[in-house]
């Protein structure tokens, strides 16, 4: 079987945060099972956009709007992906606009299928312990089922990565359970994604 990979989508405005922090975590757990990783910002792949925000301007996505930018360069890299770790900060219990306008333009990814059968897990970082971080994994879940990806929620029963995926409190490295839950996560969405690799033909 050919090397797993693994790619992280930080969906928060700030690069080097509390988001960017456990995805690093769960990153870190793959790379040590043996899958290749990378990140990606949102932040940055938004901020050179001439349209910044999907307007449907064609049905199905031509990708005309984004094309030979960096948001076509990450949009590449994720088609590529055995397996998808999105994180996003809590805004007014949702996700970023960051994560959504990204999204929101991969309709062109819908229509091809690339990430159909690719694995999916959800980390959301919120103000306070309960501050809307399990409707944000929600709506990150949601994002994957459109896509036609499988969704990794819970673990094993030594291994709890929380029912929905691993929420974290800022600030998360003071924040022992996230930690630990956003390293389950990686750890099951490694084993999900070798047990499914067959599934995904590219």
């Amino acid at each position: 079987m050919t090397e797993l990979n693994v790619i992280a989508i930080n969906g928060s405005p700030n690069e080097k945060g509390n988001t960017a922090f456990l995805l690093q975590e769960a990153l870190n757990e793959c790379k040590r099972m043996g899958a290749k990783n990378e990140i990606i910002c949102c932040q940055q792949l938004m901020a050179g956009e001439e349209i910044p925000f999907c307007t449907a301007c064609s049905s199905p996505c031509s990708g005309k709007c984004y094309e030979n930018s960096e948001l076509d360069h990450a949009f590449a890299l994720i088609s590529r992906a055995d397996a998808l770790i999105v994180g996003s900060p809590v805004y007014f219990g949702t996700v970023s606009a960051q994560l959504k306008a990204v999204w929101d333009k991969g309709r062109k990814l819908r229509s091809e299928k690339k990430l159909l059968n690719v694995v999916g897990g959800a980390i959301a970082v919120g103000a306070a312990r309960f501050g809307g971080q399990e409707t944000t994994l929600r709506a990150i879940q949601d994002m994957f089922l459109v896509q036609g990806m499988i969704v990794v929620g819970d673990g094993y029963y030594q291994d709890d990565c929380g029912h929905l995926g691993a929420a974290g409190q800022n600030p998360v490295w003071n924040d022992e359970d996230a930690v630990k839950r956003a390293r389950i996560l990686g750890k099951r969405i490694f084993e999900v994604a070798k047990a499914t690799s067959p599934l995904r033909r590219r």
